[in-house]
């Protein structure tokens, strides 16, 4: 296989993606479901999005979707606010918080290290310090996207009839 039969195919590869993704952005642009619907999907995702749980936090955000009647595609889309560049800094705060939360020393001393429980007692309260600040996190990001989403997606559907009704009167 030739360098230049590589390229060509990675060059296909990236305008299907591109297409693929193309194609789901304007679905979810141009949906035609009820403001409401699409913003329980969007807070579900978000909210789902808060834990560092990856590779199923589309999956849980879908799941999530269905009880509270929320839009699945909107859900999935909504866990993309944890991505590469994010996660760092998301769960870094998530875990300021919960440390905050449940009233926890800053100082982790790395002297208490020398046994297997001692490390396993401090990698439970870090997990449990991060859990907890993911759940406080989620809850406010996706109160505040559900709100948000909301507000947008009637103020877009509003312009969009306004524009139609003046290309119907011309």
């Amino acid at each position: 296989m030739t360098t230049r039969s590589i390229v060509r195919k990675m060059l296909n590869q990236l305008v299907r993606s591109w297409r693929w993704l193309r194609y789901y952005y304007w679905r979810l642009v141009r949906l035609h479901d009820s403001p409401e619907f699409v913003a329980r999907g969007i807070a579900v995702g978000v909210f789902a999005g808060c834990f560092p749980l990856f590779g199923l936090q589309i999956l849980i955000g879908v799941f999530l979707a269905a009880p509270v009647r929320g839009h699945k595609l909107a859900a999935a889309a909504g866990t993309w606010i944890s991505n590469p560049l994010t996660y760092l800094p998301m769960y870094w705060f998530n875990f300021e918080v919960g440390r905050f939360l449940r009233g926890a020393s800053r100082d982790i001393p790395l002297t208490e290290w020398n046994s297997i429980d001692n490390i396993l007692t401090q990698t439970n309260d870090v997990l449990l310090d991060l859990f907890i600040g993911c759940v406080a996190v989620g809850t406010v990001c996706s109160v505040a996207s559900y709100y948000l989403t909301l507000r947008s997606i009637r103020l877009w559907k509003q312009r969009r009839q306004q524009r139609r009704r003046r290309i119907s009167a011309t």
